[in-house]
Order: structure tokens, then C-alpha cells, then sequence
């Protein structure tokens, strides 16, 4: 039996940066709904001892509650060493995140294409995986997309 291969291209249905000539602004305010739920994670990670820098206009939160979150409530095994949401990236510690900073930087432009619809997008499209028997995290789409880019940068 014979593997599909599925081939997705990524643009937004809703959202081009590029033909409607929003600049950085507009990005940081389409990408907001989601990156507001990566603020939720500061407090937590700074009470907890953790700590928070920002690289590239992008708020890098590690350790603490941000590093429980990441080892306990992912579905990957032994959790994930880092996640992005919007243009807040949550890491284990800092080496993971510099480890993971190509990777994640792919997950900010995509979720500046996307904007509010990226959550749903990415969770659809690992259920799509999940479905057709597929690996729901490496055979995503966006996971894809992040893995290749990372490797040519």
C-alpha cells in the first residue's frame, strides 16, 4: 500500500501582507489574537522562575510555568522543547530556544499570514494527518513548512 502524499500550499485565505501592503504593524495586529494567549504565559513563567527576552521583535519566554507547559501538556512524547503563538515563542530554557529559533521564526510568519485563523488551521490540519493514519505533528503542514525552512536556512 502506497503512501499519499498530500501537497498544501500555505496562504491565507483571508490575509496576504504582501498584495495588501500592510507593513510590520499590521502583522503584529493580525498575529494579536494569538499572540495574546502566548502573554498569558509571562507572569507565570517570571513568578515561577523563569525568564522572558525579546530576539527579533519576537517575546522569548522560558523556564518555569512555561517549561511545565511544555513538557506535560503537549501531545508529543516527552513534551515539546518549544512553541509559538503569534509573536510570543514558549521555550524549555534558553538553549532550546536558541536550538529552535529557525524553526519557531517559521511559526511567526505563519501565523502573521494566518492571523486569527492559524490555531484552528494548525489543529485542523493535524487532525487531517491523525485521520489518514499520518504522524498528527511531523506530517502537519505547518510542521513541514517549519522543518524545511529551518534546514535551508
Amino acid at each position: 500500500m502506497s503512501r499519499q502524499v498530500v501537497h498544501w500550499k500555505f496562504r491565507s485565505p483571508v490575509y496576504n501582507r504582501r498584495r495588501m501592503g500592510v507593513g510590520r504593524m499590521g502583522a503584529y495586529i493580525w498575529a494579536l489574537p494569538t499572540t495574546a494567549l502566548g502573554l498569558l504565559f509571562v507572569a507565570p513563567a517570571l513568578l515561577s522562575g523563569g525568564g522572558v527576552q525579546r530576539v527579533d521583535g519576537v517575546l522569548e519566554v522560558y523556564g518555569g510555568a512555561a517549561a511545565l507547559f511544555l513538557r506535560r501538556a503537549t501531545l508529543l512524547k516527552g513534551g515539546a522543547s518549544a512553541m509559538t503563538l503569534g509573536h510570543v515563542v514558549l521555550g524549555r530554557d534558553r538553549l532550546a530556544l536558541e536550538r529552535t529559533r529557525r524553526h519557531e521564526r517559521v511559526h511567526v510568519r505563519q501565523c502573521e499570514r494566518w492571523g486569527p485563523l492559524f490555531l484552528p488551521a494548525y489543529l485542523a490540519a493535524s487532525a487531517v494527518m491523525w485521520l489518514r493514519g499520518r504522524n498528527p505533528y511531523r506530517d502537519n503542514p505547518f510542521e513541514r513548512e517549519a522543518f524545511a525552512q529551518a534546514r535551508e536556512g
